[in-house]
């Protein structure tokens, strides 16, 4: 392939991280951002990072007319984006900055999903396939904790993520543990914080503040399944490139 094509063909790969956010999308963020904080929590008093308040919550009050659920704190704030890097490890898709994460774990909550859709993957990649860590659980004392499936969010359901001023596709992949000092939200892999805020992303350095606005979608049809989704793609542009269609879908309930 000549060096023009491969341009090209990188050019054409890159367009998906950076899709505008569309306009019903855009009045969405702005909407709920404008009223200040939602009404209809249905989990609250998590934290986005440890030294803010707990004000943040899980909320419903789209859940009838857009059917989705989002996160949100007080005073228009969103989330922000912490980084994961559970699942697979040391795939050639990795570039080395998720080694600098000091809270790896080896598995993520829905690998045995994954691992029964038969297509060779035993896991989630975060540096691969661009997840999204929503819900919270554990037992420690004091911890919050919100089961996104006792809502209509089904288990590697696609996700729509508005980062830096773009709209990226992901699916729900992990949860928040109860393995820190907090019960905190807003977080996602390595390959979908990427997509969002480059390469100076790594492991153990997010992005800080809370405008991140997550976005899951209720129902069976927002699942890709065994065969909506390449699930052994080599790289995060593939994965992501196959689940666009659908997210260019699920975004059209948005109000």
């Amino acid at each position: 392939m000549s060096l023009k094509s491969l341009l090209g063909v990188s050019m054409l790969l890159g367009a998906s991280l950076a899709r505008d956010v569309p306009s019903n999308v855009r009045n969405f963020y702005n909407g709920i951002k404008s009223k200040g904080q939602c009404s209809s929590k249905l989990a609250s008093g998590f934290y986005s990072e440890y030294n803010n308040d707990n004000s943040f919550a899980y909320c419903g009050d789209h859940l009838q007319d857009s059917k989705v659920i989002y996160i949100q704190g007080k005073n228009g704030q969103f989330a922000n984006m912490d980084i994961d890097c559970d699942g697979t490890q040391g795939s050639a898709a990795d570039d080395g900055r998720c080694g600098k994460s000091d809270d790896t774990q080896s598995i993520t909550s829905f690998a045995d999903t994954v691992r029964g859709y038969g297509k060779g993957v035993r896991d989630l990649d975060a540096n691969i396939h661009p997840y999204v860590v929503f819900g919270n659980v554990g037992s420690k004392p004091g911890f919050k904790e919100f089961d996104p499936q006792k809502h209509g969010i089904e288990p590697l359901s696609v996700m729509a993520v508005v980062c830096g001023d773009k709209l990226i596709y992901g699916v729900w992949g992990d949860e928040n543990g109860d393995d820190g000092e907090k019960s905190v939200v807003g977080e996602a892999s390595i390959s979908l914080a990427t997509a969002c805020y480059g390469k100076s992303i790594n492991g153990n350095s997010g992005h800080d503040e809370n405008d991140v606005l997550y976005i899951a979608f209720t129902g069976s049809d927002a699942v890709p399944g065994k065969n909506g989704a390449k699930w052994n793609a080599k790289n995060y542009n593939e994965f992501e490139s196959s689940i666009q269609g659908l997210g260019d879908k699920l975004i059209q309930r948005i109000k």
